[in-house]
């Protein structure tokens, strides 16, 4: 199997790391406005990886140049926060082919269903076939030229749902020889639900503004940014988050449950759970407010909670609190962008009863 990994960042490299580390032929794209890691991957003709993974995985191609990217290949990830879905999938929309499998990894709130618009692609069709995952299958930082960390690759907690959700198990085997931790979710609401990170990101950043503002990426972000009182915050949003999710039909799991599952924590609880996490051990904080931990987890992840909760008769006081504050922190208005919402992917009139049949 041949693999194109759209996303030069953390996971993009991660899973072209992995991909390739097990043997497959992987090709790395991004976009010419980030020439740095592509240009450290073409120079070392590969990634090399240290700490959960380690070794060093050659790299077929390593480059801007998307038709080259896609030729032949017959598996695609595209891999980025929430803003990236759509600048991929249009990238790709000439070079589409029928056989073509793509996953859009993570999916924060409704990627896939991003993904196919952006696409041209029919929400039901099944050729080329396009999913989602819940989360990225690592907790991963570029350390280096053409260098990753993986302080962890999940055991478990892991989740894929296909658009449409009949189609989940196929992707799922192809998936399998390098993600066998993965898990078929009940369907892609089920999978933008049960990201974790609109809980986590928003509520540890805005608690700690000052200090990141005052210090950078001195800060770690879990060991020192997670307390008594940031956990009840993240707590109070999760307890929001579950309510969508059963309004749905839809089982989600509590953020420090997912946690354990995952690998990263040994205690389900919102604060020592996090401050104490194994897998969360010396992760930093962002070096600037001006980061997807506000951009995509507020403006993408929880503006979408906060409109799919609506349309399923969930109240999300926590959650609307959040969405204002940041944006008064930002100087910016997110709902007003509304850069993903049900309207924008074309959900606004389905009923409780249609979306849960995604």
């Amino acid at each position: 199997m041949k693999i194109a990994v759209l996303g030069s960042g953390n996971g993009g490299c991660a899973i072209a790391f992995d991909c390739a580390h097990h043997g497959y032929t992987v090709n790395l794209f991004d976009f010419e406005s980030f020439p740095a890691t592509i240009a450290e991957v073409q120079k070392h003709e590969g990634i090399y990886c240290e700490g959960q993974l380690q070794g060093f995985a050659s790299v077929a191609y390593a480059g801007h140049d998307i038709e080259k990217a896609l030729n032949d290949v017959d598996l695609i990830y595209a891999v980025g926060p929430a803003y990236s879905t759509r600048p991929f999938a249009k990238a790709c929309k000439p070079h589409l082919k029928p056989n073509h499998m793509v996953i859009v990894c993570p999916s924060s709130c409704g990627g896939a269903i991003e993904f196919k618009k952006a696409a041209g692609l029919d929400l039901v069709s099944t050729e080329p076939l396009v999913a989602e995952t819940s989360t990225l299958p690592y907790a991963v930082r570029i350390c280096g030229p053409a260098k990753i960390n993986v302080y962890l690759k999940l055991k478990g907690g892991l989740y894929l749902a296909a658009l449409p959700a009949s189609e989940s198990q196929r992707a799922i085997r192809a998936l399998n020889h390098v993600y066998p931790a993965m898990q078929m979710a009940k369907n892609v609401m089920q999978t933008s639900l049960q990201n974790g990170n609109p809980v986590i990101h928003p509520t540890v950043t805005l608690l700690n503004t000052a200090l990141i503002e005052r210090t950078g990426n001195k800060m770690l972000f879990y060991e020192e940014g997670v307390t008594e009182s940031v956990g009840r915050l993240m707590k109070a949003v999760d307890k929001e988050r579950i309510a969508i999710g059963n309004a749905l039909g839809v089982d989600v799991l509590p953020d420090p449950e997912l946690a354990i599952a995952q690998g990263y924590a040994t205690e389900a609880t919102y604060d020592r759970g996090y401050s104490e996490a194994p897998g969360f051990q010396g992760i930093k904080a962002q070096s600037s407010l001006n980061n997807r931990y506000f951009h995509e987890d507020v403006g993408y992840g929880l503006v979408f909670l906060r409109d799919l909760a609506r349309q399923v008769g969930i109240k999300t006081p926590v959650i609307d609190s959040i969405i204002i504050i940041v944006s008064k922190v930002m100087d910016r208005d997110y709902l007003t962008e509304a850069s993903r919402t049900m309207a924008s992917l074309g959900l606004a009139t389905m009923s409780v009863a249609e979306l849960s049949k995604l």
